[in-house]
């Protein structure tokens, strides 16, 4: 019994301690008053003919919300009976946690209200606690007024009904069990510190901005200031004296193009970001105010007036030119032809050796040429299922190796094939190795492997018959094809 009323006065100020609470809604109260009896012996509620016995206690409140407070009361006095029928009389203490349910709401001046709970009696002068002594109240309800005097004090009456769950403290047991009545009168004090999540100066329930960064000043609803009400508070505003947009950050637009009238040089007139706002009607990357040539066709490269530019005087604009920084002729867009071949030196493989346009410039090979390599081809061959030249072609290719030096720009493409014998996939491998070995000889002859390609076939485009040794011999072979 007596680790309950520990258990029931702890919680009460748990929740007194950690409630969330408006300004000042923890509330402390001194009361006094009388006590009535009701049981086996008689009823005294509400009756003035006998004598009333006297109380006081001590209450602490916390608020849970506009219409509710949970209150802890504890008393100390005395319940006792006088009349002809009966006689009691016993010192007690009462823990009551109730539930108190407000009729109006915190503003009000007066505020009725009625409450419902449970809690203890203890009937013992020197608060020994023993399960003797102890009663339960289940259940204590009733109902009260609160005047406010000042904003943190408060005058209370109240009634409070305890119902016993024992029938024995009057002495006679029968089929009521005791009950008492307690009419109070008392002072209260409200007491405890704003809530200011933030520190902005404004109670958290007074506060629209709760979360309102450190040291940036508020107005009467705790939001940041905003001077020019364009929505983007000050401290976030990098123009706070001129209405602006949320994608500016607060500033001002007033030609709408994007940049801020601080920042641009033409805030009247819509521009460009890389012109500083200003406008660029041609689209030459100098501005209409500096451009003296404000028409230059689209795209034509231009001087810082604006006007186009002929770098090399050749009478072709740089736009046009495709040498601007070489004097060249129109017909040749601006370029130089330094062989006169009528092949532009850029796209002149043989740019100091005058050759046919269809060659890319370079000295066309002859027919008698293009015969010999194809010749050498057919003298080429092989070790049967080897990449290995067989001695007499690594003459024919020393031959090849001469025309390639004399043709310098010619390049080459050699195609390689293999007999039938073997697998279609080894036969392809073997072929690129043929192919190969042919490039890594020119190499080696000094010729540059950027002009050589390789491509091996494997066995197709056979160019004799596989079923005999000769024919095979032959299809073990490379093609030679010659280009610029």
């Amino acid at each position: 019994m007596k680790k309950l009323l520990i258990l029931i006065t702890f919680l009460a100020f748990v929740t007194f301690g950690n409630a969330q609470t408006q300004d000042k809604k923890w509330n402390i109260g001194f009361h006094g008053g009388a006590t009535q009896y009701k049981g086996d012996l008689g009823n005294d509620f509400y009756k003035t003919d006998m004598a009333f016995y006297g109380f006081g206690g001590i209450s602490f409140s916390t608020y849970l919300g506009k219409h509710i407070d949970l209150n802890l009361l504890v008393t100390k006095g005395v319940l006792g009976f006088n009349r002809p029928e009966g006689y009691f009389n016993n010192n007690f203490t009462s823990a009551l946690l109730n539930f108190r349910f407000n009729l109006f709401s915190p503003e009000f001046a007066l505020r009725p209200y009625v409450f419902v709970g449970a809690g203890a009696l203890l009937f013992d002068k020197n608060l020994e606690i023993t399960e003797k002594k102890v009663d339960f109240v289940a259940p204590s309800f009733g109902g009260g007024l609160n005047i406010r005097i000042t904003p943190s004090l408060m005058l209370n009456l109240q009634e409070t009904f305890m119902y016993s769950t024992n029938d024995e403290r009057d002495g006679s047991v029968g089929d009521i069990n005791d009950a008492y009545l307690f009419h109070s009168v008392g002072l209260t004090f409200n007491f405890g510190q704003k809530k200011d999540a933030d520190n902005d100066g404004i109670a958290d329930r007074y506060d629209k901005c709760a979360d309102t960064p450190k040291d940036v000043a508020v107005d009467q609803n705790g939001c940041p200031v905003d001077f020019d009400n364009d929505r983007i508070a000050d401290y976030l505003d990098k123009c706070p004296g001129f209405a602006g947009t949320q994608e500016l950050n607060g500033c001002p637009d007033t030609d709408k193009d994007g940049i801020i009238d601080i920042n641009d040089d033409c805030p009247d007139v819509a521009g460009i970001v890389a012109l500083k706002g200003c406008p660029d009607s041609d689209g030459d990357g100098v501005t209409d105010l500096k451009d003296k040539c404000p028409d230059t066709k689209a795209g034509y490269m231009v001087n810082a007036d604006g006007c186009p530019e002929d770098n090399d005087k050749d009478g072709i604009l740089n736009q046009d030119d495709r040498c601007p920084e070489l004097a060249g002729p129109a017909s040749l867009n601006g370029c130089p032809d330094t062989d006169g071949d009528g092949v532009a030196d850029i796209d002149d493989r043989c740019p100091e050796v005058k050759g046919m346009i269809e060659n890319k410039g370079c000295p066309e090979i002859t027919k008698e040429v293009i015969t010999k390599i194809a010749s050498i081809a057919n003298k080429v061959f092989f070790e049967s299922g080897k990449d290995v030249l067989k001695a007499s072609s690594k003459f024919q290719l020393d031959e090849l190796a001469k025309i390639l030096s004399e043709y310098d720009k010619a390049k080459l493409l050699v195609e390689g094939y293999t007999d039938s014998q073997g697998s279609d996939a080894s036969n392809l491998v073997l072929s690129q190795e043929r192919t190969d070995a042919v490039k890594s000889y020119l190499v080696s002859k000094g010729i540059s492997s950027d002009r050589i390609t390789t491509i091996g076939y494997g066995e197709a485009n056979p160019v004799a018959d596989n079923k005999t040794a000769a024919g095979r011999e032959k299809n073990r072979r490379v093609a030679l094809v010659t280009t610029y």
